[in-house]
């Protein structure tokens, strides 16, 4: 398994949908993890470049780049591919964060590379970019209840009785992405993945 060039940037893209609406919600996991990693980095996520909020800032002597896509989940890849360009990046130094209906709230699954998992903010940036070999970060947001449409699930706010587990989860997460920038990926799978809380 390649790891992160020390040469380049790192990139953590984090997916979610813009607007207050769904600020809270179980699919804007990876900009809650973004708002997370950004206070633990001292970072800013203030500027707007190729449909996408960023931030820049420094972490174990590499530079970082922090970014929430503003195009919504479905669009996800029109936002990564053109970032990825301009700063040249290879794919080992882009670690994609996002929320995973097939795996429960509280686990966390860090891989090279891989399908879509249903994540249709995954599957727009597979598309753009003309490959699933890139590093991704799932986060468990456990499947629906009863007969509820998962459409309708994962745009839901999470309860107040998993706020606590979420907590734990992003600090988890958080600490995950600092290990990848330092460290690399294969060090962040052996430490994080898991079910944390």
């Amino acid at each position: 398994m390649e790891d992160i060039d020390k040469d380049f940037p790192v990139m953590i893209v984090g997916l979610g949908n813009p607007g207050l609406a769904y600020r809270h919600t179980r699919h804007n996991f990876g900009f809650l993890v973004i708002d997370a990693l950004a206070k633990a980095l001292d970072v800013q996520v203030r500027r707007l470049k190729f449909k996408a909020m960023i931030g820049e800032g420094k972490f174990s002597g590499s530079k970082v780049v922090l970014a929430k896509p503003l195009t919504f989940m479905n669009e996800s890849g029109r936002a990564v591919a053109p970032l990825l360009r301009f700063y040249k990046l290879p794919l080992t130094n882009l670690l994609v964060i996002h929320d995973d209906l097939d795996l429960p709230l509280g686990a966390l699954r860090l891989r090279p590379s891989g399908g879509t998992s249903g994540q249709r903010g995954m599957a727009s940036i597979i598309t753009q970019l003309g490959t699933q070999d890139f590093p991704r970060m799932r986060l468990g947001i456990s499947r629906p209840p009863g007969q509820m449409d998962p459409v309708d699930y994962v745009l839901k706010d999470f309860l107040p009785a998993e706020r606590e587990l979420l907590a734990i989860v992003l600090r988890t997460a958080v600490e995950a992405s600092q290990t990848f920038i330092a460290e690399g990926l294969q060090k962040a799978m052996n430490q994080y993945n898991g079910e944390v809380g």
